[in-house]
């Protein structure tokens, strides 16, 4: 599984949406509607999916999806 169907199906549970419904450049905030509280359970989520440590300011809903991926793949995930 690669690092962006990870994200997705971290997504996916947190969100209930569907993996095609994630468009790679949306902004977590416009593009998906994710508010602070969903963003905490996204970042919890990446943690646990990839057994890494993401600080609390690291991720932002600003950020997009590929965004989230370029962090993590910094990180060493792969």
């Amino acid at each position: 599984m690669t690092v962006e169907d990870t994200v997705k199906k971290v997504f996916n549970q947190v969100l209930d949406i569907k993996s095609e419904e994630i468009k790679p450049d949306d902004k977590l905030e416009d593009g998906l509607g994710i508010d602070s509280t969903e963003m905490v359970e996204i970042v919890v989520g990446l943690k646990k999916a990839f057994g890494i440590a993401i600080a609390d300011n690291e991720l932002k809903k600003s950020h997009s999806f590929n965004q989230i991926v370029a962090v993590l793949k910094t990180k060493g995930v792969k």
